[in-house]
């Protein structure tokens, strides 16, 4: 026993060697926990989602385009992060709904909005913001992001101290994007809503939740979870506790209900009694 106690001490020594070579040396500790060992692990150190990096998040199907489920997920992962600084949120497509954020708990009093024209500018201003001292994140909606663009925003998070998180989205629709040719960023995500349930007792729609797949995590490794937030749409506020992303246990397979046994059939008279035919 105390043997796999030396080697997971050995791991963990060599994941933050690897972690301090990929900041410069720096060892630079700074991570936002989810407050569950199972996700934190994942993560490089066992520690959570590391900031002061940027991470892509996006969708399957028409999440491609509309990108409200990573939206809303980003929302709730980049919360913490708005006691350090506003968020700066940068998007082609003017359909942000604030309010629908400030049910999450998002404050509207925490956000700036930058509406831009194409990809170019919406990546120029991202590296800006992810660049700038006060702001607590970034969120930037791209189509896609090549290698050299995404070193760019890596240096400006080691720069400004800040966490930057890509929606992966096309505002406008349109065919598939093309291929980034590599990524800079320190996790790349899919998200998907998934099935509320209600409170026990309960009619309605219960937490909204979402089912995440961390598809990639430098020095880390994959993992997929389902997430709620229980707080949304109660006139929460940032919490200096808890993360606002809850882990949830995945439903499993339902039965169907049992067969319900067949009604007695009705006999047809056969014969004698017209009138009885008739009736039937």
């Amino acid at each position: 026993m105390s043997g796999f106690t030396g080697t997971g001490r050995a791991l963990d020594a060599v994941r933050a060697k690897i972690a301090a070579l990929e900041t410069g040396g720096r060892g630079d500790p700074a991570s936002l926990s989810f407050g569950e060992v199972s996700v934190d692990h994942c993560f490089p150190g066992g520690r959570g989602l590391p900031l002061h990096h940027w991470h892509e998040l996006g969708g399957e199907g028409m999440e491609a385009e509309t990108a409200a489920a990573p939206a809303a997920f980003v929302a709730l992962l980049a919360r913490p992060l708005l006691k350090a600084g506003p968020a700066v949120w940068i998007a082609r497509r003017d359909d942000l709904h604030p309010p629908g954020l400030a049910g999450l708990g998002f404050p509207a009093g925490g956000l700036i909005e930058v509406w831009v024209r194409d990809e170019a500018q919406a990546l120029a201003a991202a590296e800006d913001a992810l660049g700038a001292s006060g702001v607590g994140a970034v969120i930037v909606e791209a189509q896609a992001c090549d290698l050299t663009a995404g070193r760019r925003l890596q240096l400006a998070c080691e720069k400004g101290r800040s966490t930057g998180f890509l929606i992966a989205r096309r505002p406008f629709g349109g065919g598939a994007p093309g291929t980034a040719g590599g990524s800079a960023a320190a996790t790349r995500w899919s998200i998907a809503s998934a099935p509320s349930q209600p409170a026990a007792g309960r009619p309605g729609l219960g937490a909204p939740r979402w089912r995440a797949s961390l598809e990639r995590c430098r020095g880390g490794r994959p993992g997929a979870w389902l997430f709620e937030s229980p707080g949304a749409y109660s006139d929460t506020e940032i919490q200096d506790d808890a993360h606002p992303l809850r882990l949830v246990a995945d439903l499993g397979d339902r039965q169907l209900a049992p067969a319900q046994p067949a009604r007695p059939a009705i006999p047809f008279p056969v014969g004698g009694d017209a009138a009885a035919r008739r009736r039937a």
